[in-house]
């Protein structure tokens, strides 16, 4: 079976795991206080232009989110804005909810937000003259790219930044798959660090074992952020496992270039089903790709391949998501491509 269902299903790019057997015999310090955290930071620094950033890894994303957005909201009656379809809301186990603040979900199109539908949000607060009975809008959320594999232009991103700044509200980019939104779009991870109070890079999903970057470029946010990570068990003792990774696949670009390839991929796949009559649910110009496809369709190709139903459209279609990764093959797209061309 080939799969198509996530891009986490095989463990590490070959450079990581050589680097790995590489050190195993040497010994480092603890809690992300090592040389391999060190250097990964430096080689991290090369894309920022940001020389102000603090970076802090961590494990996993959910995590990554939990924190940053805690921090943010550092007064009870603070919530946070998201698109209703962003991870926060729908795949955390309402994990931002436990931290006893409210989430403010925008109806989303193609999983994006727009300034405008922010600034109506945070401007019901500003000026309702009950604002001591409502919460408080501190933190705007969102992905780049999104669930639904689409990308926030540098325009839209500007917008949303400026919105944030007028209303005194953070700005914060979840990029779990930042690799694959770079790669897609006309932002560059320096935009990202200059438009946003904090932004994590994502490695789960894009080559690494496990592994996200936090990156804080607001300065008053980085106060007491490794006793956050403490407290709430994020601060990794053997730390220089993520910072090796870091370093592995930022030292010469290696992150940039696995990610576009797993996206070129994922427009030849985009082309064959477009090619065949099976439309896109949507238009994602990143790794992953949704389509509106019969049960009968699905059947046909789950003989040979692993993708992910997401939901019903209609009574004819259901929307199914492939996805490419920094592991796909060339053949193994070929063998997908080629099946859809023969008829499903």
């Amino acid at each position: 079976m080939i799969r198509f269902n996530n891009d986490y299903n095989r463990n590490a790019h070959p450079e990581i795991l050589k680097a790995l057997q590489d050190t195993a015999a040497e010994a480092y310090g603890g809690y992300g206080i090592d040389e391999w955290c060190d250097a990964a930071k430096e080689a991290i620094h090369e894309y920022l232009d940001c020389p102000e950033a603090a970076i802090h890894f961590l494990v996993g994303g959910t995590q990554a989110n939990y924190l940053a957005i805690e921090a943010m909201l550092d007064r009870p009656y603070y919530s946070v804005i998201a698109a209703d379809s962003g991870h926060i809301c729908v795949h955390e186990s309402g994990a931002i909810e436990h931290t006893g603040h409210k989430i403010h979900q925008l109806k989303a199109e193609a999983g994006k937000i727009t300034a405008s539908q922010i600034e109506e949000e945070a401007r019901y607060y500003a000026e309702n003259a009950l604002v001591e009975h409502i919460t408080h809008p501190r933190a705007v959320y969102i992905s780049q790219p999104t669930e639904f594999g689409t990308c926030y232009s540098l325009e839209e991103l500007k917008a949303i930044s400026d919105v944030c700044d007028r209303y005194d509200m953070y700005l914060y980019i979840d990029g779990a798959r930042l690799g694959y939104g770079l790669a897609a779009s006309d932002a560059t991870l320096a935009d990202i660090a200059e438009l946003s109070d904090m932004f994590y890079i994502g490695g789960t999903k894009c080559g690494f074992l496990m592994g996200e970057a936090l990156v804080i470029t607001n300065p008053a946010l980085d106060f007491g952020i490794r006793n956050f990570m403490k407290l709430n068990g994020a601060l990794l003792a053997k730390g220089w496992l993520l910072g090796l990774q870091y370093h592995v696949m930022f030292k010469d670009g290696l992150y940039f270039e696995i990610t576009e390839k797993a996206v070129r991929l994922a427009m030849r796949i985009k082309d064959a089903f477009n090619a065949a009559g099976i439309k896109c649910f949507l238009d994602s110009p990143t790794n992953q790709q949704f389509f509106l496809m019969t049960k009968e369709q699905q059947e046909k190709l789950a003989e040979e391949f692993v993708f992910e139903y997401i939901d019903p459209f209609d009574d004819e279609y259901d929307i199914i998501r492939f996805c490419t990764s920094w592991s796909t093959t060339e053949e193994e797209v070929e063998k997908l491509c080629e099946a859809v061309h023969m008829g499903i």
